[in-house]
């Protein structure tokens, strides 16, 4: 039985995604990693063994063994990457005896895992971690042939020193943030999660385990939905009960399907769900919806049940929306994916949406379609063990399909990363949040809802106005937010004129404008010139243009004219 060391840094394990969308698991070594380690280097090949160690090694010595697994996680440090249980890479500092601002670096992957990103990843892990132990440099030591290793320094963006002497070079780099290091990063890991999520939405086949006969039935309403929404590939029901499922013929597991499914929506007990999870992933499924609950949400053995299921989607490298979720949409015409139990269909459009309530999920859909906003993606992210609202972001940020964002947030997993990522998007795409839990019975509902930990409302409004965020405190307020961003341009600037037959709505809407820090501006003499040529003679046209009630269509459709070819103003609001 193997102890943890004490100063273990257990908050330094993570899930990354890497270049072709698969997730491995990046955590400290710990003593026990001797023997993957110890097979890591005897699978290497032997240029591989020789770029990292110089030389050609049949194995470890128990010497090397013990200084590369015990470390203080201070002065010397690793990480390593587990696929599928097994080591795969190691990435490792040593503090300089004569320098301890400086530490000597070096990395081993896999040679099968090579080209994936993993030297990447861990170059920017291991660079993170020794900034936080005060080492302000790196160096490396590395064979003018290892063109694979100088190409990892290089893409990660940081200006590096070199010197060459006998065919090694001595490479000397800053372990600082540069906007060249957090662009690469960025680019990285936006490349990294879009691919590894896109399964999700863009899948050739899929499965509804729990597919039911009963058409009430989440289970049934699902598999009809899918059926109904014209998915473009063949949708697979797993019920062991039943020989077909609404006239469709029906499989007893997901391992008797004959043909390859890459996304599968389990619909069953929650304490059956990981096995499940275990035989889709034999079967090669790329992607998990569980709508099951039972999990987090409920307590302690339910927190333990997603833990277990957790465990088993990452170890596998696949990604999973859920549990407690209400499922996903694509209405992308190239896939047609209604993945959900709703009794709407949402109509297509340029608006993603994810929600952390099933229910309110149910009633975004509602709002959207009596609104006429049309969706590009919904997700109800549920209990997000896994997808969460930030890899949304970052897949939604690049999706071509998508204009606006719009969040229904009851807590934030990683808020410092909510903010980066969102601060990053808002300024490509408007991002539209309404969150939960503002008072302290609200937080208390949102926690024994999702099992989430809702977060200050002090804390939130910084972390929104920071990044960018437009917050609105209603759903209602929320979709009239997106229906304006989903249906006009952003505007160029700060310049607002107010059109009205009425002077009291405009002067509400002038204190409000200046109220956020936009501008009512008075219009030049030339401009108010040919407005009065519309208008009678007691219209006031400084700015609000008061056309007083008794103007009429024609004089709104004139004015309205003149105000969107005048370039005198970004933003024209017309009140009736």
């Amino acid at each position: 039985m193997t102890t943890t060391p004490r100063n273990y840094p257990a908050d330094w394990v993570s899930d990354v995604a890497l270049n072709d969308g698969k997730t491995v698991r990046m955590r400290p070594i710990l003593p026990e990693d001797r023997e993957g380690l110890q097979e890591l280097v005897a699978a290497m090949g032997e240029r591989s063994q020789y770029y990292r160690f110089m030389q050609v090694k049949g194995q470890l010595s128990e010497d090397e063994l013990d200084h590369f697994t015990l470390l203080d996680y201070v002065d010397r440090m690793a990480f390593v990457v587990e696929h599928k249980k097994k080591l795969v890479a190691v990435g490792r500092y040593d503090r300089e005896p004569d320098d301890a601002s400086v530490a000597e670096v070096a990395f081993s992957v896999a040679d099968d895992q090579q080209g994936r990103g993993i030297g990447t990843r861990l170059l920017a892990h291991l660079t993170d971690y020794a900034r936080e132990n005060g080492i302000s440099a790196f160096r490396a030591f590395v064979l003018n042939a290892n063109h694979v290793m100088m190409r990892v320094f290089r893409n990660a963006g940081f200006v590096m020193h070199r010197e060459l002497e006998a065919g090694v070079y001595t490479v000397d780099f800053p372990t600082e943030d540069t906007e060249e290091t957090l662009a690469a990063e960025w680019l990285q890991e936006q490349r990294a999660v879009s691919a590894s999520i896109a399964p999700l939405f863009y899948p050739l086949s899929v499965a509804v385990i729990g597919a039911s006969r009963d058409p009430a039935s989440i289970g049934g309403r699902l598999f009809a939905n899918l059926v109904r929404g014209n998915f473009i590939g063949p949708v697979f029901p797993v019920n062991p009960s039943a020989q077909s499922i609404q006239s469709v013929r029906a499989y007893q597991t997901v391992s008797d399907i004959p043909d390859p499914v890459d996304l599968a929506f389990i619909v069953v007990p929650a304490q059956y769900v990981t096995a499940i999870v275990e035989e889709c992933a034999a079967k090669g499924v790329k992607g998990i919806v569980v709508i099951s609950a039972g999990f987090s949400e409920t307590g302690e053995e339910g927190a333990r049940l997603e833990a277990e299921l957790l465990d088993v989607v990452r170890s596998n490298g696949i990604r999973m929306v859920g549990p407690n979720c209400m499922g996903l949409v694509n209405s992308d015409p190239a896939v047609n994916l209604d993945g959900q139990f709703g009794p709407l269909t949402p109509p297509s459009g340029n608006v993603a949406m994810s929600s952390q309530s099933g229910a309110l999920g149910i009633a975004i859909l509602d709002y959207a379609d009596r609104a006429h906003i049309g969706i590009s993606s919904f997700v109800s992210v549920g209990n997000k063990a896994d997808v969460s609202g930030n890899d949304l972001l970052l897949y939604w940020e690049e999706d071509p399909n998508t204009d606006v964002i719009l969040l229904y947030l009851e807590s934030f997993g990683n808020p410092r990363r909510f903010g980066r990522i969102a601060r990053r998007v808002a300024k490509k795409k408007p991002v539209v949040a309404l969150k939960s839990g503002r008072t302290s019975a609200g937080a208390r509902a949102a926690s024994s809802h999702t099992g989430s930990l809702a977060s200050l409302d002090v804390a939130v409004d910084a972390v929104f106005n920071q990044s960018g965020v437009i917050r609105t405190s209603t759903l209602e307020g929320l979709f009239d937010v997106t229906a304006l961003l989903a249906n006009q341009p952003v505007p160029k600037g700060r310049r607002v004129a107010v059109l009205t037959n009425a002077g009291g709505p405009a002067i509400l809407a002038v204190d409000a404008l200046e109220g956020e820090g936009l501008e009512v501006v008075e219009l030049s003499p030339q401009l108010q010139d040919r407005l009065r040529a519309h208008l009678s003679p007691e219209a006031a046209v400084l700015n609000p243009i008061d056309m007083i009630a008794s103007a009429g269509p024609e004089q709104y459709e004139a004015c309205l004219d003149e105000l969107l070819k005048t370039d005198e103003v970004d933003t024209v609001i017309a009140i009736h």
